[in-house]
């Protein structure tokens, strides 16, 4: 078993996110940020909404990450007819054994793709908020276990709200992180003209890491250290949001733990072992702005969450940077006084 105590070990799991990254790359052109969100997401082990117009590769972003893993992966296209049974799995009586049998829903893979998830119903969404929260599935009493690792990435289309159901709060609030894709430049559309033009370079796309490398890497990233007053910040940041006049609700307590689990994998991606209050700047805004509701005045003035998350990354202090020592992979790490940073 490979141990995270040395620097090489390190060295060679990140090597798997990068082939990761360039394998997901070389479909999705243009957009690294937002690749680089959605590997930030995998390794926190939360779950990624990919929210934007139609035909600017929600989908194919989903499916291209899940496709360069070697894992398990399970695409839902939901449906106002779609039934939560469709996704968790039903018992069906077997007549040789007289008893009932559990055949596994759609839910039950590594990766699940979630398409358009605001077509289903009310009642098929919340039969995905056991397994996101708690991964596991109760069916008739029986808890299952989903594999690990796990991670849901849904994708919807804000514009198109003819048959759609918008989402609850306590459904949004699982998600770790909200990413749009955005339209790419010119140069990028270009290329994809030259690369999709023929045959998508989607079929022919081999994964290039297993299931076990991604849980190797989440363990590392659960090591890396936080010092207190960069896990203060984070809590100074959200804690903003309960008490801003343009919101109506603010982000919950499990928003925190979202926002400090991102910044850890932000900080792992970056070849660090310590997290710095950078990392939680640079995803704030991802991880906390569609968990807020603004207010009927805020909604009139145009006034939006993310403009408002904006305005608190603004506001709130920024620790201090404090004394350096020579800690750290490749870079200097920050000697706060409260812990030294742990290995990995």
């Amino acid at each position: 078993m490979t141990t995270y105590d040395d620097r090489s070990s390190l060295t060679d799991l990140t090597a798997v996110v990068e082939r990761v990254r360039s394998s997901v790359e070389s479909v999705i052109e243009g957009k690294p940020e937002v690749v680089r969100l959605s590997l930030t997401v995998l390794l926190a082990e939360g779950h990624l909404l990919i929210e934007d117009v139609p035909g600017v590769g929600k989908t194919m972003l989903a499916k291209t990450l899940a496709r360069s893993i070697d894992c398990s992966v399970r695409r839902i296209q939901f449906t106002p007819d779609l039934l939560p049974s469709d996704i968790t799995g039903v018992s069906i009586w077997d007549q040789q054994r007289r008893d009932f049998e559990f055949k596994p829903g759609a839910i039950f893979a590594q990766i699940v793709i979630g398409d358009e998830i605001n077509r289903a119903s009310p009642k098929t969404q919340s039969a995905l908020l056991e397994s996101m929260e708690e991964r596991q599935v109760t069916i008739d009493g029986q808890t299952y276990e989903l594999p690990s690792p796990f991670m849901v990435v849904a994708t919807q289309n804000p514009v198109e709200m003819e048959g759609t159901y918008p989402l609850p709060e306590a459904q949004r609030d699982r998600f770790m992180a909200r990413v749009s894709v955005g339209y790419p430049s010119v140069e990028a559309e270009l290329q994809m003209l030259d690369v999709h033009g023929g045959v998508s370079p989607l079929e022919d796309l081999q994964p290039v890491a297993h299931a076990h490398d991604i849980v190797k890497l989440i363990e590392a990233v659960r090591g890396v250290h936080v010092a207190e007053p960069v896990r203060r910040y984070a809590v100074d940041l959200v804690a903003a949001t309960r008490t801003h006049p343009d919101l109506r609700l603010g982000a919950s307590p499990r928003a925190t733990l979202h926002l400090l689990r991102a910044a850890k994998a932000s900080a792992a991606l970056s070849g660090r072992e310590y997290a710095l209050p950078d990392d939680v700047q640079a995803l704030a805004v991802a991880v906390l702005a569609h968990r807020l509701l603004p207010t009927a005045q805020a909604q009139l003035n145009r006034r939006t969450s993310e403009q408002v998350v904006q305005e608190i990354l603004q506001r709130t202090p920024v620790p201090s940077a404090p004394q350096q020592s020579g800690l750290g992979i490749g870079r200097s790490a920050p000697a706060y006084p409260q812990q030294p940073p742990r290995s990995l």
